[in-house]
């Protein structure tokens, strides 16, 4: 937001919240951010850098608060009947899916329409009513596991945290799907769900497996901290690749393999998405998603693999 403001595309007014610099228009419309986990999540930022520095937006404001709750705001956006509101549904927690319905079903009652970011409302299959732009999840999975599959790992696990959020299991299930094509099968259900990664909870992994897969890099930062305190090399003793390539994914201690979300794209097909929703509030819903590739960096031994092998 700082840098967005240095440029002079954004302004922040005290008490009302963070508006997009614009031109006055006859067209201009105001649209909210409901972001639950802004600051909390690393790919939500790059996001709406993404929707904020689209071409589409630049007549266009954007309107989000910095300390309501996910209730208040979207009371509050309700209230000034906002043209559209960019949703990244609560991921984690007792009363999140309750939640969730209940801030969509308010939008549709004012016919506020919806553009989701990164996950559905609804568990799967369950499907809901609004457009959703992100990754394929479930290919990021997949790319991250078959990576490892041809690098000869002889024993792959999955690392969760305990969450049972939709992208987790999207990406669980091509992990699956990419040990089932290497005819892997007695390896599908190395997936180990932690509350919290340290020396105690990953130790008894060690010994049976000599790489992983990480459901997102945060993850992967944990456990590369905890396997480099015990003193193993990265990637010679363990192999690890994770997912959403954050920032500082190639600053860890061995620079991280990761799938790359590409969060400033998926910002810029959201506000392409919602300007044609605006449009025709009547078209069929979609799932937008935007194109994931492999970042190979050091943590999953490949380079080294190149440099051992003869000219």
């Amino acid at each position: 937001m700082r840098d967005l403001a240095t440029r002079g595309l954004v302004e922040r007014i005290a008490g009302s919240g963070t508006y997009v610099r614009r031109v006055a228009s006859s067209n201009a419309m105001t649209f909210g951010l409901l972001i639950p986990e802004l600051g909390t999540t690393e790919i939500f930022e790059p996001i709406c850098r993404g929707i904020a520095a689209s071409p589409q937006a630049r007549e266009h404001a954007l309107l989000w608060g910095h300390e309501q709750s996910p209730s208040e705001l979207c009371g509050q956006f309700v209230e000034r009947r906002v043209a559209g509101v960019f949703f990244a549904p609560i991921e984690s927690g007792p009363e999140a899916l309750q939640t969730n319905i209940a801030i969509v079903e308010r939008f549709e009652a004012a016919r506020i329409p919806v553009i989701l970011l990164d996950r559905c409302v609804l568990p799967y299959p369950e499907r809901g009513r609004h457009d959703l732009v992100g990754i394929d999840n479930r290919r990021a999975g997949f790319l991250a596991t078959e990576h490892l599959l041809r690098l000869d790992a002889r024993h792959i696990s999955l690392i969760a945290h305990r969450t049972f959020a939709s992208t987790v299991e999207a990406r669980i299930t091509g992990f699956r799907e990419a040990l089932l094509s290497h005819g892997r099968e007695q390896e599908i259900h190395a997936i180990h769900r932690l509350d919290v990664i340290t020396h105690e909870t990953v130790s008894s992994l060690l010994k049976e497996n000599d790489a992983f897969v990480c459901a997102n890099d945060r993850t992967a930062g944990q456990l590369m901290r905890v396997l480099t305190d015990l003193g193993a090399n990265i990637p010679r003793d363990f192999r690890m690749v994770g997912i959403d390539d954050v920032e500082y994914a190639s600053l860890l201690p061995v620079p991280l393999t990761t799938v790359h979300q590409p969060c400033r794209q998926i910002g810029e097909a959201a506000m392409g998405a919602m300007l044609e929703r605006v449009a025709r509030p009547d078209m069929f819903v979609r799932d937008i998603l935007v194109e994931c590739h492999l970042v190979v960096r050091e943590s999953c031994g490949a380079h080294s693999i190149g440099r051992q092998q003869p000219a």
